[in-house]
């Protein structure tokens, strides 16, 4: 977050600028910084030269900031109301995630933040605090107002910038001028903002030459921790999900939140095999297996001519104890039954077995889900040799002619921990000799990702009528259009609001961080840390 300083007859108040004419670097226990001369000139000339276009362009910002503060002003007010009980409907800051003030969060169960996710957050926040500064730099040189230094500090751990003016000059300039000035570093955030928003959209259609989009979740790594490592691995690529084919990352959480338990899934077991099978054993009101068996019991489907069904309908809808331990890989090749089935692809909603089989379907402790995942190996050296000695040219590795690494695996756990303990990609390229580039179309969209939450986050912090923010030098100016306020009365209404603002600002983030809080540790008691 960007920090100013600024002198005001002779007392050091504010954040918007500063008056300096000392050329060293400043160190100290707790801040250091680095002072910059070499932009002066540029900027300033730049300025001056485009001086009528910035005039309109930064009075646009005016009008956007002005508003951004009024309504962050009254979202505050409103839910500090709330807080006190004083009505019960909130504009929903709990759920705010957190990670947009952070530009990121770890998503991938047991894997820690990269050095790559760093460089992400640092890149973004380092572009973010640049367009921002570059406003404020760029609106004031156009107003005729010299730049004495730019800096770069780092107050404990927190990196920013500032931008250093003449003073005198600065108050020489009409309130209208300032707010200008003022209200430039929120614009140019929001600019950018939109500037990652129309990006992130178009890179599908940027990276189309090389890269396939929105046909399949790639799997970019996973958890060492995981169960899903002994089948799926860098470069593999989910097809389906109990049958519904996934195209995307989101697609897969937003199908697994819907999911509860075996979702009336089931398999057509044959007799024999139930014959062979051993007994289920219950304790506590929990079903356990031996030798990686899982527990079965029948399912009834109105279709169904099998001795089960029979059995079910002659004792009154009531199921017998008709329980079952089953193997999985070897349930997992027989035919589907049951309406918890996905339709796309070759699979249909089935609800009917052949008369030597019987509906059977998985029984589940609370929290735990049966998944079936279809998947396939293209970018694997095996798959690489096979392609090689072929005739036949696929361009294609996933849905060519010749499909290499195809396999299904049944997951028994819990499901937000399979979605979380994956970093997937909605892309993935279009040829084999691509593969080392897999995780290029990930980096862009973290980035983006990463930079518009972090300029978002710094144009909402800078709209708070705070003390030492933006908002504390737009709330000021603009209480100068108040006539009937002399200076001591706008001195006095300008303290009273900052201090309200800051107080609320306070109480909100620190409810968003209780929230946050209590969500991952609700998360972690449900299997998610």
């Amino acid at each position: 977050m960007p920090m100013r300083r600024a002198r005001r007859n002779g007392v050091a108040r504010g954040f918007i600028t500063g008056r300096s004419s000392e050329r060293t670097n400043s160190f100290s226990c707790w801040y250091c910084d680095w002072k910059i001369f070499s932009f002066n000139e540029h900027l300033y000339f730049f300025g001056q030269r485009y001086a009528r276009f910035l005039h309109n362009w930064m009075t646009v910002g005016v009008a956007f900031s002005v508003i951004s503060l009024f309504s962050i002003t009254v979202i505050l007010f409103w839910e500090a109301a709330a807080v006190f009980h004083l009505h019960s409907w909130r504009f929903g800051l709990k759920d705010i995630p957190l990670s947009l003030f952070w530009g990121t969060a770890p998503s991938v169960l047991g894997l820690s933040i990269s050095i790559m996710d760093f460089a992400v957050v640092a890149f973004s926040t380092v572009v973010s605090v640049t367009f921002h500064e570059l406003g404020h730099a760029v609106a004031a040189s156009s107003e005729g107002v010299p730049i004495e230094y730019v800096a770069i500090f780092l107050a404990l751990v927190f990196p920013g910038a500032l931008v250093a003016f003449n003073n005198d000059l600065l108050q020489a300039l009409s309130n209208f001028a300032s707010l200008r000035i003022y209200c430039a570093g929120i614009w140019h955030n929001a600019v950018f903002c939109a500037v990652c928003g129309l990006a992130l959209h178009l890179l599908p259609l940027t990276l189309h030459p090389l890269y396939i989009h929105g046909e399949n979740a790639m799997v970019l790594g996973i958890s060492p921790s995981s169960p899903l490592s002994a089948y799926l691995s860098r470069g593999d690529v989910i097809l389906s999900v109990d049958g519904e084919n996934i195209c995307s990352p989101l697609e897969l959480k937003e199908k697994l939140v819907h999911r509860n338990g075996h979702d009336g899934k089931g398999y057509c077991v044959t007799n024999a095999l139930l014959e062979e099978s051993k007994s289920v054993s219950v304790l506590d009101g929990n079903f356990s297996c031996s030798d990686g068996h899982a527990a079965f019991s029948g399912l009834p489907c109105v279709n169904s001519s099998s001795s089960f069904e029979i059995s079910y309908k002659e004792h009154g809808g009531h199921l017998k104890e008709n329980k079952y331990c089953l193997s999985p890989e070897k349930v997992v090749k027989l035919g589907k039954c049951g309406e918890g089935w996905g339709v796309t692809g070759s699979l249909k909603k089935l609800c009917s077995c052949s008369e030597n089989e019987s509906c059977m379907t998985p029984l589940l402790n609370p929290g735990i889900s049966w998944l079936e995942i279809s998947y396939a190996k293209p970018y694997s050296s095996d798959c690489f040799q096979q392609r090689r000695n072929t005739s036949l040219v696929d361009p294609d590795p996933v849905y060519g002619s010749n499909p290499c690494g195809v396999g299904t695996f049944v997951y028994v756990g819990d499901k937000f921990r399979f979605a979380h303990s994956m970093r997937l990609s909605s892309y993935r390229p279009r040829w084999m000799h691509l593969s080392w580039s897999m995780d290029i179309p990930a980096t862009l969209e973290n980035i983006l990702v990463c930079a518009y939450r972090v300029s978002a986050a710094l144009a909402a912090l800078n709209s708070l009528p705070v003390f030492f923010l933006d908002g504390e030098y737009i709330l000021y100016t603009a209480l100068h259009y108040i006539n009937w306020l002399n200076p001591r009365k706008r001195r006095r209404a300008a303290k009273v609001l900052l201090i309200g603002g800051t107080t609320l600002s306070v109480i909100a983030f620190s409810r968003l961080i209780y929230f946050t809080y209590h969500s991952v540790s609700y998360s972690a008691g449900i299997g998610l840390l």
